[in-house]
This record gives C-alpha cells, sequence and structure tokens, in this order.
C-alpha cells in the first residue's frame, strides 16, 4: 500500500517508514497479548487511536513487541514469553515494560516503536538501551485502545533513535480524541519547528534527592559531564529540591496496583481471553481462570490493590497515597516555577543481569525512584542516552513542564547535535 501511494503521488512525508508497537496497543486483527496467558488468543477487533493515526500517516506496522505481562515491571522478565535481552549485553535486562520496544530500536530492528509510561516504562528501558525515549504529558496521546494498567498514569509516547525522530512520532499520535475521557482538549503544535532553537537561557534545575547515595557514582560522572555540555550551549544550572521524592515509591505502590486490580476484574474468563478447562461452577472458573492466567507479579500487585481499597484500609492507604501525589506535584510545581527544568539521571544502575531481582520485588520497585514521581504529577519526561558506564548505557533525564513536549525535544535535539552518544550501536 506504501510503494502504491508513492507510485501514485500521493505519499506523505512518512509513508512507508516501519515502527514497532508495544504489545499493549490494540491492533485490529492482531493478537494483543499485553504479554500475559490471560490474553494469549486474544485477537483484538478495533484498532487504539495511536496506531490508527500512524496507520493514516503511512506508517507500517512491524509487529508487536515484548513487555512485562500488563507492562507491570521494570525489566520485561514477567513476560508470558519470556524475558528479553539488552543488545548492548544480552546477559542483561532491557529495562521495562516497554523492554521489547526499547530493544527493537537500539539492535536496529526499527528506526522507531510506541512505549508505555506508567512508572517510567518508556525512560527507563530508554535509559538501559542507549536511545531517546517520551513520556508526554498525562492525556496528551489517546489512551484509547491501549489496554489499561494505570488509568490516571499511564500514557503512551515515542521510543527512538534520536529526539528529532520522536517530534515526528509526535506530531503523528499526539492530539486530543473524544473517545478517552482522559484525553486533554489542548492544541498541538509542530514539535519539529522549534528544534534547531538555541539553549541560550535555558534554566536547568539539579534536584539534590536525585544525586544521593543511591545513585551509581558512574552515572552521577556521566550526568554532570551532560550538564557541562548543556552550560557550554548556553543554560545556567542551580541547584533545586523535590523533597518528597523519596516518597513517590510508596505512593505509586499503592495508587498503580489499586489502579491495576479495578482494571484487571474484568479478565474472568466469561467474555474474552483465556478460560479454565472444565469448570464446576461460576466461582471456579474465575478463580481458576484468573489463577492460571495471570503470572506472578500481576497477582502480586492485585493483591496489594484490593487490600489498599478494602474497607477499613482505604483511607489509611490509598486516600493517605493521593495526598502524597498532590505534595509530590506541588513539588514539581514549585521548582518549575524557579527553573524551565529539571535533569538528572533516569535510573540510579545500568543495565542488570536477568534474574538479578526477580526474587527481590522491592529490589525492583526502587529502580524506578527517578521516573515514578513524573507519572505521579502528570508531567512530560525524557531519557536521552548521555553515556556509559561499564559498557552499558546511561540515560540522562528531562523533565518539563505541562504540555511543554516541545521544549524537552529541541532540548534533546541540541544535546545530540553536540554529541555522538545517541548514534553508538551495540554489536548484534
Amino acid at each position: 500500500a506504501a510503494d502504491k501511494a508513492i507510485a501514485d503521488g500521493k505519499a506523505g512525508p512518512l509513508t512507508g517508514l516501519p515502527i514497532a508497537v508495544k504489545d499493549i496497543f490494540c491492533t485490529e486483527g492482531v493478537k494483543t497479548s499485553c504479554g500475559s496467558k490471560m490474553l494469549d488468543n486474544f485477537i483484538a477487533p478495533y484498532e487504539s487511536t495511536a496506531t490508527q493515526r500512524l496507520k493514516d500517516a503511512g506508517f507500517v506496522t512491524l509487529g508487536k513487541t515484548n513487555l512485562d505481562e500488563f507492562a507491570m515491571g521494570s525489566s520485561t522478565e514477567t513476560s508470558y514469553y519470556g524475558a528479553t535481552r539488552n543488545p548492548w549485553n544480552t546477559d542483561a535486562v532491557p529495562g521495562g515494560s516497554s523492554g521489547g520496544s526499547a530493544v527493537a530500536v537500539a539492535a536496529g530492528m526499527a528506526p522507531a516503536a510506541l512505549g508505555t509510561d506508567t512508572g517510567g516504562s518508556i525512560r527507563q528501558p530508554a535509559a538501559f538501551c542507549g536511545i531517546t525515549g517520551l513520556k508526554p504529558t498525562y492525556g496528551r496521546v489517546s489512551r484509547w485502545g491501549m489496554v489499561a494498567f494505570g488509568s490516571s498514569l499511564d500514557q503512551g509516547g515515542p521510543m527512538t533513535q534520536t529526539a528529532e525522530d520522536a517530534a515526528m512520532i509526535m506530531n503523528t499520535i499526539a492530539g486530543f480524541d473524544p473517545r478517552d475521557s482522559t484525553s486533554m482538549d489542548q492544541p498541538t503544535v509542530d514539535y519539529t519547528a522549534t528544534l534547531d532553537q538555541p539553549l541560550n537561557g535555558l534554566k536547568i534545575g539539579l534536584p539534590k534527592e536525585y544525586f544521593g547515595e543511591a545513585l551509581d557514582d558512574g552515572i552521577r560522572q556521566a550526568i554532570m559531564e551532560a550538564v557541562k555540555q548543556f552550560e557550554s550551549l548556553g543554560a545556567t544550572v542551580k541547584e533545586i529540591s523535590l523533597p518528597r521524592t523519596e516518597l513517590s515509591i510508596p505512593a505509586y505502590y499503592i495508587i498503580a496496583p489499586a489502579e491495576a486490580s479495578t482494571n484487571l476484574s474484568r479478565f474472568d474468563g466469561v467474555k474474552f481471553g483465556y478460560r479454565c478447562d472444565n469448570p464446576t461452577d461460576l466461582m471456579d472458573m474465575y478463580t481458576r481462570t484468573r489463577s492460571e492466567g495471570f503470572g506472578a507479579e500481576v497477582k502480586r500487585r492485585i493483591m496489594v490493590g484490593t487490600y489498599a481499597l478494602s474497607a477499613g484500609y482505604y483511607d489509611a492507604y490509598y486516600r493517605k497515597a493521593q495526598q502524597l501525589r498532590r505534595l509530590i506535584k506541588q513539588d514539581f510545581q514549585a521548582a518549575l516555577a524557579d527553573v524551565d527544568v529539571i535533569m538528572g539521571p533516569a535510573t540510579p544502575s545500568t543495565a542488570w543481569n536477568i534474574g538479578e531481582k526477580t526474587q527481590d520485588p522491592v529490589a525492583m520497585y526502587m529502580e524506578d525512584i527517578y521516573t515514578l514521581s513524573v507519572n505521579l504529577a502528570g508531567l512530560p519526561g525524557m531519557s536521552i542516552p548521555c553515556g556509559f558506564k561499564d559498557g552499558m548505557p546511561v540515560g540522562l533525564q528531562v523533565i518539563g513542564n505541562y504540555f511543554d513536549e516541545a521544549r524537552l525535544l529541541n532540548i534533546g535535539h541540541q544535546f545530540q547535535r553536540a554529541t555522538d552518544w545517541h548514534s553508538r550501536k551495540p554489536n548484534v
């Protein structure tokens, strides 16, 4: 179809470009599994808004990419189909939950991919795999047709080699969707129009909480070298404080499982997806379908979320977490009133080995310390490659104000014009 459009002179600027899609976006007539046994036999009967907009622009979908089951994980190890491997070191994880999309781009299988970010699931794998990953403002990209994990946190976005490529994808997928009740009715901009603007006068804030003992020294050095590069491009830097950063993990791991518990209640063996064999009655069907269809991490989060929402515990846990969320958002608003963007590490360490943290969920959760708060506040965030530690990529996180994706992409593009970290390729 793309060849015909080109031959007929009807092609757009993006016609025929290949893209990979995280297997959490519904794609009509194609299996949408969410990396789960529960949906191993589910053929989506409709197309998500994001993928439909890509189709309408002429993109060609190469295939669906692996992910942590229902996007719950930080390493793409919880998938029903097995772990995904990092192309920089195939013994290491690629991050998660959008690990398959990150690997597809990093290994040169696709020039771009779609991912989703609920607590860092675009930015963290982008950092681990040495690519560019943008989590837009909450509501900037339609969630319609994107299987829900945490409805107040989920956001789709581009994963690409460069910020310029991400801008082109954003031009395609961003915008209001009346079918999505969480979609923001805000005008979109041409994200490529401001890429070449100089960074003179840009005010960068470095949160002191992001540079504590938890941060690997090699990553700290790479981040500070990147900051020096921005200073040479005309930016100014000052230390700021996000005092409630450490509260983002307990707040997130109450809110996200609570929303997951509600969203995943629809998978009961009645309408679609997996159903247990020969149930004796309705309760047996519900119980065995969910016990057999969900993996350990998904079950863990459903249990935590159901407990947090239960009578007698709602006020103690869920309400309190939402109050913390408001305070975290206020910290960002206060900081962004004083600086243009916030910079720091995307992750406290580089990619760990497959199996290293699977028996310690809390250690896995701690790896999201720098990304979770951005989702809780609904802000846009981006990870761009800025160096290496022991041969593994390091990601610089850039956080902006609401609907300020164009500025983030401009910052990323100017950095990538001055450095070559984004152009380095693994030996695959």
